[in-house]
């Protein structure tokens, strides 16, 4: 097993004063980061991408999706857009040598429904999700969806159902990831969710919050 430290700790975009952050991760023993990508300067992420290396440390990357760009949208524009911006994303990990972008990219942060989750809307991040994962295994990128709690989305809120919808758009360069987080808040039994999903499992965020154990 690896450790990271993800840098949304520190900021949204990681920059030249963020070095000795880095340096100092480094120092502890961490194996590497996580970098947040919420802005898309090329320039920027190809020069952490250098720090890193000279650092030695891995890294991974962690993205979101809005309501203007939301995969699961019925609005066939809106999912458009949603596959830009996460085309773009897997292009900013390009640069900085990120082999996996994490996240709730499957639907909109922060946006609710009020209702379940259609079967439109499962069919709709299906198509979105492939189409983005066939851009980011032509670069050597797998994206790892995240599920969070019903606070924060509707769309996927435990490991069973988004291990579900992983398996089905069964594709090699999509996975999910584990959050203790959220798996406090929504799963009935932590033990059973982990096994629910260990087999598209490929990222974990651990809480330092979080008491439970699986």
């Amino acid at each position: 097993m690896k450790y990271g430290m993800n840098l949304l700790l520190w900021a949204t975009a990681v920059d030249e004063s963020h070095d000795a952050i880095l340096e100092q991760i480094k120092r502890i023993g961490y194996d590497g980061v996580e970098l947040p990508i919420f802005e898309h300067d090329a320039a920027a992420f190809e020069r952490v991408g250098e720090k890193l290396d000279e650092l030695g440390l891995e890294r991974t990357a962690v993205t979101v999706s809005t309501e203007d760009a939301n995969p699961i949208s019925p609005d066939a524009s809106i999912r458009a857009e949603a596959v830009v911006r996460l085309k773009r994303a897997v292009d900013m990990c390009r640069l900085s040598g990120v082999e996996m972008l994490c996240g709730p990219l499957h639907s909109a942060l922060g946006a609710f429904s009020g209702g379940m989750p259609t079967g439109e809307e499962w069919e709709n991040g299906k198509a979105t999700m492939r189409e983005v994962a066939d851009y980011a295994g032509e670069h050597g990128v797998t994206l790892v969806m995240e599920y969070l709690n019903r606070f924060e989305l509707y769309f996927l809120t435990c490991a069973e159902d988004c291990a579900r919808f992983v398996r089905e758009v069964d594709h090699p360069n999509l996975r999910m990831m584990y959050d203790t987080f959220h798996a406090n808040i929504e799963e009935k039994d932590v033990a059973e969710a982990v096994r629910s999903c260990i087999d598209v499992c490929a990222h974990v965020h651990i809480s330092e919050n979080d008491r439970s154990t699986p």
